[in-house]
């Protein structure tokens, strides 16, 4: 098997247990670990703004070194720093403590490790079949994410929710080896390979030296053009994916963290309201796998017209919960919330690749994540103030059903950019 497949499967993996814990596991002890420390809504949402912010703060860096250096190092100091992290959980006593161990330790090692850089390993090692590498990965985040809520769920149940914590540092840190086996340095050719595992050469032009850094270069049919970080910077495409990108993630994270909560204050039991969770994550496991796969089968001119649809269902989902406010409503908005959640994440990754190529992928992408960052940290905790306020999530996802359709929009008013002297 072409190796670049067992990366998918091992960091697929590897992100479902991190990012899982951390995006859908927190929802689960949420109360009892704000009832415990004595902390309001707003407050306990704060450690995952913050984990969410500093990510972003780091990601151009991780970018960078992933670039200079590859990701396989980059990965495997994520992992360790987000385990150490969650075992820490276990002895906090206060809220500066709590910030410091979840927002800064966890959340930061979990952005260094499982995100650019894992990103950055697919993009290197796959150009035709890009799409089918980021949606199995995501789907495998999916998996691993239904194995971790009803785990969190049966473990705070019994245990609470420190020893949840310790027991999820201890397996993240039993992972961090297969990192260093699974993942390479750098680019395939350098191993005698060629990108998707093919065994012909794909360069049209002796000119057109993969492994060259120069500007410009034109692979798989002028499919692909190599922009450097300055150049994709200072193209209008690169600003509407940002803005869109930073929408989704002030959705996803205004919502995510606060399912539970939400459902339980609703009237549902707490094993039910996990249980309709893992149905969240569990929808969006065939539509990251479908997102990767229509990637591939898509021009670049409509890949973030399927983003753009795919955020116009959600908001549907949004609002029609918002009419309505019953049992079926919440139903139809978690489903449609985990199929267009999970569409949206691998097209975006394809879109980056397709539209700037693989030389600087890791830098264009750790800035993007760097720009959208203020917005996901101030989510978590936007949604929690709100039910403080108003003792309703009503209102935040009033606001979070047009910001939907604005994001729409400018995915589907972006154009494929191409650099000057380079004609269309």
């Amino acid at each position: 098997m072409f190796f670049g497949w067992w990366t998918v499967l091992v960091t697929g993996i590897i992100s479902g247990f991190g990012h899982g814990f951390y995006t859908f596991g927190i929802s689960v002890f949420f109360k009892d670990l704000a009832a415990e420390l004595g902390l309001n809504r707003a407050v306990t949402s704060l450690a995952t703004g913050i984990g969410r912010l500093e990510g972003g703060i780091t990601s151009p860096l991780t970018g960078w070194l992933s670039d200079k250096y590859g990701p396989k190092w980059v990965i495997f100091t994520g992992i360790c720093l987000s385990g150490s992290g969650m075992i820490l959980m276990n002895f906090i006593n206060g809220l500066w403590q709590y910030l410091v161990v979840w927002g800064v330790f966890i959340g930061v090692g979990l952005n260094i490790g499982l995100t650019v850089a894992v990103d950055k390993a697919l993009n290197d090692w796959f150009i035709l079949r890009r799409g089918l590498a980021q949606g199995s990965k995501f789907a495998l985040i999916g998996v691993g994410s239904i194995i971790v809520v009803p785990a969190v769920t049966l473990l705070a149940t019994g245990f609470g929710w420190r020893i949840t914590c310790l027991i999820w540092g201890c397996v993240m840190l039993a992972c961090s080896p297969l990192s260093l086996l699974f993942v390479k340095q750098k680019r395939p050719e350098f191993y005698g390979l060629l990108p998707d595992g093919n065994k012909k050469a794909f360069i049209n032009s002796e000119e057109s030296d993969p492994l060259r850094q120069d500007s410009f270069i034109l692979s798989y049919d002028n499919e692909e053009i190599e922009f450097s970080f300055k150049q994709a910077f200072k193209t209008r495409a690169y600003w509407l994916l940002a803005v869109a990108f930073g929408i989704q993630m002030l959705i996803l994270g205004g919502i995510s963290v606060h399912i539970v909560p939400f459902l339980t204050d609703i009237g549902i039991s707490k094993t039910t309201a996990g249980a309709m969770l893992s149905m969240l994550v569990f929808f969006s496991i065939p539509s990251r796998f479908f997102g990767g796969v229509l990637a591939d089968r898509l021009n670049k001119q409509n890949l973030p017209r399927a983003i753009g649809i795919s955020m116009m269902i959600m908001a549907f989902g949004i609002g029609l919960f918002l009419v309505y406010q019953n049992l079926f409503s919440v139903f139809v908005f978690l489903i449609l919330m985990g199929l267009c959640g999970g569409l949206y994440t691998p097209i975006l990754t394809v879109a980056l690749g397709r539209y700037y190529g693989r030389n600087s992928f890791g830098s264009i992408f750790g800035v993007l994540r760097a720009l959208q960052a203020p917005l996901a940290f101030a989510a978590p905790a936007y949604s929690g103030w709100v039910y403080d306020t108003t003792g309703s999530y009503v209102t935040a996802f009033n606001q979070f059903a047009i910001l939907l359709v604005v994001s729409s929009i400018c995915l589907l008013s972006i154009r494929p950019p191409m650099p000057k002297g380079i004609d269309q």
